[in-house]
Parts: structure tokens; C-alpha cells; sequence
């Protein structure tokens, strides 16, 4: 079979092409209809159905949205005309359809070609052979180098990310072979993302005290859980920083890296360090690195204009990287600005103390004074944000509202929004800096960065990240997209925000402004905790993410919420709402998954239902 058109034009004249410039999909194409004068012909694209049809006669077929029945069996409209004023497809939906057939056909990584007005694509053409996809396939597996894409950035024939994240833990407790064992025969994971640093919970360690114990691994809780590095530390690395000794006490001299890397990699299975910014008060040398209060007491957290804090990021991506064969890095930083701080604009901000919010630090004073932001401005501006959100939790209502207010306080004090940026494009810096670092080591290692969940539920946070900017420096991005836990989390963000910012707002109201303005379908601000979100969630924010992405190489693998824990008259994981979000993922077109958020804490019902998705979407 053969799909072919001379000229292609068209307001962009988008097309997929593999390696030969072979057409894969086409959009907005000038396409010979006989019965049509030339003056008359639109701007039209060859049925897509069609060649989906042809890839997948005699196999079981993904689900794709066909063509409007009344339209042409020949084709079907891209574009308006006086003819046909409303397209039974618009370009956005063309293209996730595009993404999803080529993932279901195993296809590598695609770029939808575009150019400026009049762009032609002369004698565009695609040849699958006739009910053999393998012949095609095979066109397609070189199209990644061809385009200049690395492999962290290339897709391979029945390699879709399907990863995990694991902790050290769970490899000493349940042995590295029988973790493998399991991880590949019920969720078919061809990736780990090994937790190499945290001092936090959330990724390390076993279940969180308090929680059901899982039906695998040590039937006991980790009392003695501190956290650190669970690979060796290479001091020659660390020149640049205070933090010299952090290594994790709990799991004696086991090193995560060197105990699971050979054991993968025949198993052929891709290892990614993955290790985010928690730290703790207590770490020998951490008061340098610290960021400071509005107060200028030191924090927990550590600031990321300090060159000690960002000589120990880059020190750690080298050890990574010269000391193991690794396939990649993950860096996770779960913080927001001290506006949204002090607003507590976060799942759980509640109890954020607004005088607690960071960073004031003298790094940061000089950078803002050299973008023309004056610190003492800054500074009294969040004191008298303190002030109006200790009253509205106390419940003392302005003469005009607490929403109005805060207004106020922001046209009075523009720098409340300069100083968040400031933090905003510190945080952006540190990604390209370690972005750099690595390529300057191994270009071909993958680089990524795991997105917090807030960017689900505030407007503000998610208005910072901004996917498309983000790109230019990211190999990848694991987004947060945890389902179940999302309508516990919600909640709690708009109970925050809602004793201040909000105050104004009853609960149910401001959660149906929230899912009006983050284009959400999910349950009352009753039900949410009880019920989580739903699959729909998942595919909602897969889409968007995916048109923020649209025309950069960056992957997208959504992070997959399997038995993350909430109170225990909250909603749980089940297999069929497991099932259902990967699979939500995948159809939205997501270019992998990630299992989130630890291995320690999953029940292996609900990951057996994540591998049978993958293996249902073949």
C-alpha cells in the first residue's frame, strides 16, 4: 500500500516523516480530489484512520476517535473553509493521534516536522509493506539518530519507559535478583530509578510508619530511617561544598549502584540515579548552605544561590556519572517561593509558618539588588504578608475581603512577585547548570527533572513551570500525576488556601474555581479525599503537559501513584484505578510511566495491574 502526495502545503505543512523523509502522518496537504476544480481544493490531510487501519490489519487495534461518518471516505478537513466550516479534527487532536498510533506501533521517537507558510514537502510518501509492520519498523528504528536525537531522547521499538522507583532498601531486605524477579514479571519495568540521595521518606526507606505494610519485604517498620547517600562517596568530587559526610548509617556499607547495576544490566534493564533536595538540621557542615528566613534564621532547606549548595549538586551528578556506568540522572526539588509560601498555596501549607518562608539569604539579596530588586522593599513586603495571613487564619476579616487585600499588598509591594521569580529562576538555573554538567560528561546520559504534584492544584506554581521553557534543558520530565492521593491533596490545598488567600470562599465553591481554571473533572470538595481522582486526571494532564511540549524532544513520562499512603478513610490504590491511569497515560500520549512513588510501600495486586495495562497496550 502506498500513501502518497506531490506537494504539501498549508498554513505550517506539519508532517511525521521517518528517516528516508518518508511520510509517516500529514497534516494540512493539498490533496488531489479529481471531482474538486483546483480552485476549489482545501487544505486537507490524508486520512489518518485509514493508515492506522492498514498498520494493524489482523491485529488488535488501540482505540483512536474515527472521522465524523457523513464526511468523505477520501479524506477528512484540517482547516476551515466555506465549505466545511467547522473540521472534524483540529491540529492539536491530529497530532496526540499521531503520537499515539506511533506508540502502539512500537515506532521510535517522532518530530512533527514543521515550517513557515508555503513550506513544501516534494514526493512525501510512506510505504509500510502491506500487513507486515515489522518491515516498517525496521524504516523507523534509525529515525532517532538520523534527527540528531540522543538516546536518552529516542524511543526503541518495545523500550517505552516503564519505570520504577525503587530505594536501597528494598534491594538489602528482599535481595537485588527476587526485586528484579518481581518488578519485571508483574509490571514489566525496564527502568529503575535507584533513590541514591534523599534524606526524606517519601522515596527511601520502607512503608511510613503508621501505614499497612505491604505483602513483600521485612514485615517491621525502619525505626532506625535517617537517610543520605546509599552509594559510596567519592570525597574528590565534593571540593567544592561544606557537605563532605552524608553518608545514610541505616544499611551499613551497602551500595545501592554497585549491588543492582550488574544484575540489570543483564537483564537489560536502564538505571537512573534519582535523588531530590531534602535535607536535614542536623548534617555536619549544612549551616553554610542554608537558606535564612524572613528573620534570617537558617532553614531546613538550602539555598540554591549559594555556591556551596550548588558545588554539592554538581559533585554529586559527577560521582554519578565517573564513578558508575549509569544510564542517567533524575533531580527532584519539591520547594515553591516565598510568596506561595507564605500564602501556605501548597497541599498541607496550613500549617506553613509565613515567617518561615525563605530565601533572604546575602546570595540572594545581591542577586535581586543586580535585577533592580530592592531587598528591604522585598522584605517588608512578605512582613506584611505575615501579618494578613496570621490574621485571616485567626480568623480577623479586612474591610474589603481577604482577597482584595491581598491585591493591595501586591500593587503596593511588586516585589512579593519579583522576589518569587527570583527564587522561580534560581531553581530553573540549578536545572541547567546540572543539565550542562552531565552532557559535559556523557552526552548521552539522560537528564530529567521530577515535577512536584502542587503543579496540579496551584495556579501559581504551575504558571512557573513552565514545560516549554523547562525543555530546552530536559532530556525528560517525570510530572507528578499521582491519581489516588491527588483528591486528599487537593483537598488539603484548598483548605489552605482557603483560611487565607480565599477566606472569602466557601470550600466547595473555590475547588469548583480550581478545577474551572486547571480544567478538571473530578469530584465535590466532599467526596474528593474519600474518592481521589480519576483516570481522566491523569489523561487531562498527559494532554496538556503534551501540547506544552509540542515541538521539542523532551519525553514526557507521567509519574503513576501506586499505593502512595493517605489517612485511612481516604481513598486507596486498586487494581482496576492502577490499570486505568497507565493506560489513561499512554492514550493521552505520554511517552512512558514512572510507578511512584517507592517499591517499599506498593501492594503487588496494584502493580501486577500496571504491567497488565502495559502488556494490554501492547
Amino acid at each position: 500500500m502506498r500513501y502518497k502526495v506531490n506537494v504539501a502545503r498549508g498554513s505550517s505543512g506539519g508532517a511525521a516523516v521517518d528517516i528516508k523523509g518518508k511520510l509517516f502522518a500529514l497534516h494540512n496537504a493539498e490533496v488531489k480530489m479529481p471531482a474538486v476544480p483546483p480552485e476549489e481544493r482545501l487544505n486537507q490531510g490524508i486520512r489518518i484512520d485509514q493508515i492506522y487501519a492498514d498498520f494493524y490489519a489482523g491485529t488488535q487495534r488501540p482505540p483512536i476517535v474515527p472521522p465524523q461518518a457523513s464526511q468523505s471516505d477520501m479524506f477528512w478537513s484540517l482547516t476551515d473553509s466555506a465549505q466545511n466550516p467547522q473540521p472534524i479534527i483540529g491540529r492539536t487532536e491530529f497530532r496526540r493521534m499521531v503520537l499515539r498510533i506511533a506508540f502502539h506501533a512500537g515506532a521510535t521517537k517522532r518530530r512533527l516536522r514543521a515550517g513557515a507558510p508555503g513550506y513544501m514537502l516534494k514526493r512525501a510518501m510512506i510505504t509500510p509493506e502491506k500487513n507486515n509492520r515489522r518491515a516498517f519498523l525496521r524504516t523507523l528504528a534509525a529515525s532517532g539518530a538520523a534527527l540528531g536525537l540522543s538516546p536518552a531522547q529516542t524511543r526503541q521499538p518495545g523500550k517505552e519507559m516503564i519505570g520504577i522507583h525503587v530505594g536501597a532498601g528494598s534491594f538489602a531486605d528482599e535481595g537485588v535478583e527476587q526485586v528484579l524477579d518481581i518488578l519485571q514479571e508483574r509490571a514489566s519495568v525496564n527502568a529503575l530509578f535507584l533513590a541514591t540521595f534523599t534524606y526524606g521518606r517519601g522515596i527511601a526507606g520502607r512503608q511510613v510508619p503508621g501505614q499497612p505494610l505491604p505483602d513483600h519485604g521485612k514485615q517491621e517498620y525502619d525505626a532506625n530511617f535517617r537517610g543520605g547517600s546509599y552509594t559510596k562517596i567519592h570525597a574528590e568530587f565534593y571540593r567544592d561544598t561544606s557537605l563532605k559526610e552524608f553518608r545514610a548509617p541505616e544499611l551499613g556499607d551497602f551500595d545501592v549502584l554497585e549491588a543492582v547495576l550488574p544484575a540489570a544490566r543483564k537483564r537489560g534493564i536502564r538505571i537512573y540515579c534519582w535523588f531530590e533536595d531534602v535535607f536535614r538540621r542536623d548534617i555536619a557542615g549544612i549551616e553554610k548552605l542554608q537558606e535564612r528566613d524572613l528573620y534570617g534564621r537558617g532553614a531546613a532547606t538550602l539555598c540554591f544561590n549559594n555556591p556551596e549548595y550548588r558545588g554539592f549538586l554538581l559533585g554529586v551528578v559527577e560521582d554519578y556519572l565517573r564513578s558508575h556506568p549509569v544510564d542517567g540522572i533524575m533531580w527532584g526539588s519539591e520547594r515553591q517561593g516565598a510568596f506561595s509560601n507564605a500564602l501556605g498555596a501548597q497541599h498541607g501549607g496550613a500549617s506553613n509558618d509565613p515567617g518561615r518562608i525563605t530565601c533572604f539569604c546575602d546570595f540572594c539579596r545581591r542577586k535581586g539588588e543586580q535585577r533592580g530588586t530592592r531587598f528591604e522593599r522585598a522584605r517588608q513586603g512578605f512582613l506584611e504578608l505575615e501579618k494578613f495571613v496570621r490574621a485571616a487564619r485567626s480568623g480577623v476579616r479586612p474591610v474589603d475581603g481577604y482577597y482584595v487585600t491581598l491585591w493591595r499588598l501586591m500593587l503596593r509591594y511588586p516585589e512579593l512577585l519579583a522576589w518569587e521569580m527570583l527564587w522561580t529562576d534560581s531553581l530553573r538555573e540549578t536545572y541547567q547548570a546540572i543539565y550542562q554538567k552531565v552532557k559535559a560528561i556523557n552526552p548521552n546520559a539522560g537528564t530529567g527533572w521530577h515535577i512536584w504534584h502542587n503543579n496540579s492544584f496551584n495556579p501559581i506554581y504551575r504558571a512557573e513551570r513552565d514545560l516549554h521553557e523547562i525543555a530546552s534543558y530536559s532530556d525528560f520530565l517525570k510530572i507528578v500525576m499521582y491519581h489516588n492521593c491527588a483528591g486528599e491533596r487537593m483537598a488539603g490545598y484548598i483548605a489552605s488556601v482557603g483560611a487565607a488567600m480565599f477566606a472569602d470562599v466557601p470550600k466547595d465553591e473555590l475547588l469548583a474555581l480550581h478545577y474551572r481554571i486547571l480544567d478538571y473533572r473530578e469530584k465535590p470538595y466532599e467526596q474528593i479525599s474519600s474518592a481521589g481522582f480519576s483516570s481522566d486526571y491523569v489523561s487531562r494532564e498527559t494532554q496538556r503537559a503534551r501540547s506544552s511540549l509540542e515541538g521539542a524532544t523532551t519525553l514526557l513520562w507521567p509519574g503513576i501513584d501506586i499505593d502512595i499512603p493517605t489517612a485511612p478513610e481516604h481513598s486507596k490504590c486498586t487494581p482496576e484505578s492502577t490499570k486505568q491511569a497507565v493506560m489513561a497515560a499512554f492514550h493521552a500520549g505520554a511517552d512512558g510511566v514512572i510507578l511512584s512513588r517507592k517499591y517499599s510501600e506498593m501492594h503487588l495486586s496494584n502493580l501486577g495491574a500496571a504491567g497488565a495495562a502495559i502488556r494490554e497496550l501492547g
